[in-house]
């Protein structure tokens, strides 16, 4: 599944869609591919690592990383915490021919598009409005405002969907993790 022919594959879609899961599980099942970990000033949720979840940093240091230029992309989420992609790490997954993903937020997926045209972007979508109130209230993760906050993100989120070129609805994890790689390496 290596080659020259490599493309990024930028996974985006609302809160609480199951963009990490779905990544989790093309992580699990698919080991060939790259998946690029993102860097957050929002704390570790219970049972996250720093470095395999994310990179969890500083509010200086991901201004240091900013003002290098060394993100690929960044943005602040839910008006709270600022996120990114670290783009050293991108860049050379690419150039070693390997098929790479970004899942992050539509913000990211923007700012990607405008200097990475190439790349494919994938929109997940919930199956419905109430089961992706369901996953976000089931996660258990958000305090009431804070999920509050969250859906009022997402209907502006999957207004977003006409902006990508392929969409995903995540009914079923593996699923959509096998849908996922199958469009990564249909051009590879």
């Amino acid at each position: 599944m290596t080659g020259p022919a490599a493309r990024l594959v930028v996974l985006a879609g609302p809160t609480a869609v199951g963009k990490g899961t779905v990544a989790a599980a093309v992580r699990e099942r698919h080991p060939d591919v790259w998946i690029s970990v993102s860097a957050t000033t929002r704390p570790p949720r219970p049972g996250e690592v720093d470095g395999v979840h994310y990179w969890f940093v500083s509010e200086a240091e991901f201004d240091r990383l900013v003002a290098e230029d060394q993100m690929l992309e960044w943005a602040v989420v839910h008006g709270r915490h600022r996120y990114g992609t670290p783009r050293g790490p991108v860049e050379e997954a690419l150039a070693a021919g390997r098929p790479s993903l970004l899942e992050i937020d539509l913000q990211g997926a923007r700012q990607v598009r405008a200097s990475m045209p190439d790349a494919l972007f994938v929109f997940l979508k919930p199956p419905s409005w109430d089961e992706l109130v369901r996953r976000l209230v089931g996660r258990g993760t958000e305090s009431d405002e804070e999920r509050t906050r969250r859906l009022e993100t997402a209907v502006a989120e999957l207004a977003a969907e006409p902006e990508f070129d392929v969409s995903i609805v995540n009914h079923e994890v593996h699923a959509a993790a096998d849908e996922l790689v199958a469009l990564m390496t249909a051009r590879a």
